[in-house]
């Protein structure tokens, strides 16, 4: 990646778990009944083929980590749990009572804020409850985050025993300068034990999660970090820039100076260097950002292009429709998107009220639908065609003009009304999306709204 490169692409850019990304949506026309609408259009085309994924966002942290920019409560009161659960059951029941069958569940997700908050015996109860009003596909999978602080080995078992075969734990950096920066001290013998752990039980895909471009962190740390990582050789990596957006996300990335951020082209560096490093030990990159050995599904995924991408990150199936129950939580019918109130009072009050806890969304035009398939084919698969009428709009030659510069510049190349990224070009993956997403060309922010891209 050279340092001209860098430089010319590295502006503010979405991250593309969604299009159109969350700021563009049309929150103004969007309702409810229109959401409900798409999801049960979505649900009836689609449940009895795949099924739909499930997301719970388990908001609950005990303390503060300030890379993150997660919608979290910090509190070291457990008391909380019950109430969260009660209400996560109810809003599934709202969900059902909407839908009018079964849902058949392919993929389950835990995340948060920290989903090993809870202790096994309320998670035990929580998707035990879950599960009573839902079939499985034959081909799920469920996982969760994992904090290598607080996972015990009960933790790891009762999911295990519920059906859980993959896991990830947020590693970020070994060094404990960069640790204490982002307030989030875990020592590599804490992470060896959870990953050895989670093998003995019998997980079949463990991750790690490491990022570059933090506060204090080096070339050196990186290299330290991922050393360290061969002892262990994860299934699956996600080797991530932070992303600093202390406008959105407030005083929860203050934490430090922005001087004490690394440069462009250190974090460029870090990049580099990592990849080198985890591709000699036998990763391969997969989609942006992630990297996955031979014997993982996201290769095999990858491989077969079926890899998919949305609000839970890279998944190795696609299912049409996903439901996210919890404050915060995105859900994505594919025809619509909508995102539950943050408040966890305001959450709680609304499913009390009997209300599913929706308060903005976007209903897709047939342009959208149109950018989001072509999009997603980039960010999962590096190329995208053009050959029929369901995959062109009417501003496609504009577009294909604009990228014309990133293939002067070696990043991608024509072929046949089709469009293949190279191998240079992969780390810019988002700029090129961009060229494709109407709606930011179209309506240029006032203010910096997403991270840098590079």
């Amino acid at each position: 990646m050279s340092e001209s490169l860098v430089n010319k692409y590295n502006v503010a850019g979405p991250r593309y778990t969604s299009y159109p990304t969350v700021p563009y949506w049309d929150i103004n026309t969007f309702s409810l009944e229109q959401w409900k609408d798409s999801l049960k259009q979505s649900f009836a085309e689609s449940n009895s083929k795949e099924g739909l994924s499930l997301y719970l966002h388990l908001p609950f942290c005990e303390s503060l980590c300030t890379f993150c920019g997660c919608h979290k409560r910090i509190t070291k009161r457990h008391e909380v749990e019950a109430p969260y659960i009660k209400a996560l059951l109810k809003e599934w029941s709202l969900y059902i009572d909407l839908l009018g069958s079964k849902p058949k569940i392919k993929e389950l997700h835990l995340g948060g804020g920290t989903p090993t908050f809870f202790s096994p015996e309320n998670l035990n109860f929580l998707i035990s409850e879950l599960l009573k009003v839902s079939d499985l596909a034959e081909d799920y999978e469920f996982s969760f985050e994992g904090h290598p602080n607080n996972t015990t080995e009960t933790h790891l078992q009762t999911l295990f025993d519920l059906g859980f075969r993959r896991v990830s734990f947020g590693v970020q950096d070994y060094n404990k300068k960069v640790q204490i920066a982002i307030h989030r001290i875990q020592p590599f013998e804490n992470v060896k034990n959870v990953t050895e752990l989670a093998r003995k039980i019998g997980y079949t895909s463990v991750g790690h999660d490491i990022i570059f471009g933090l506060p204090f962190q080096t070339e050196l740390d990186v290299i330290e970090t991922i050393n360290k990582t061969e002892m262990l050789m994860p299934d699956r990596i996600a080797f991530y820039s932070y992303a600093h957006v202390p406008w959105i996300k407030g005083n929860g990335q203050r934490g430090f100076k922005d001087e004490d951020l690394p440069s462009a082209e250190s974090k460029r560096q870090q990049y580099e260097t990592g990849k080198y490093l985890l591709e000699k030990l036998g990763y391969t990159e997969i989609g942006m950002d992630h990297f996955a050995l031979k014997s993982d599904s996201l290769y095999k995924a990858m491989k077969n292009e079926t890899l998919h991408r949305n609000f839970m990150g890279y998944t190795a199936s696609k299912t049409q429709a996903m439901i996210g129950l919890g404050a915060s939580s995105i859900s994505d019918s594919w025809y619509g998107f909508a995102q539950n109130v943050k408040s966890i009072e305001e959450y709680y009050h609304l499913i009390d009220e009997g209300i599913i806890p929706v308060y903005r969304g976007h209903i897709l035009n047939e342009e959208d639908l149109i950018i989001r398939k072509h999009i997603l084919n980039l960010m999962c698969h590096f190329k995208t065609t053009w050959h029929t009428k369901a995959t062109t709009f009417s501003e496609l030659p504009e577009v294909l003009i604009k990228l014309k510069e990133f293939e002067h510049d070696g990043l991608l190349k024509f072929k046949q009304k089709q469009l293949i990224v190279t191998e240079k070009g992969k780390p810019f993956i988002r700029n090129i999306c961009m060229a494709f997403d109407l709606l930011l060309q179209r309506k240029k922010p006032n203010t910096q709204l997403f991270s840098m891209t590079i």
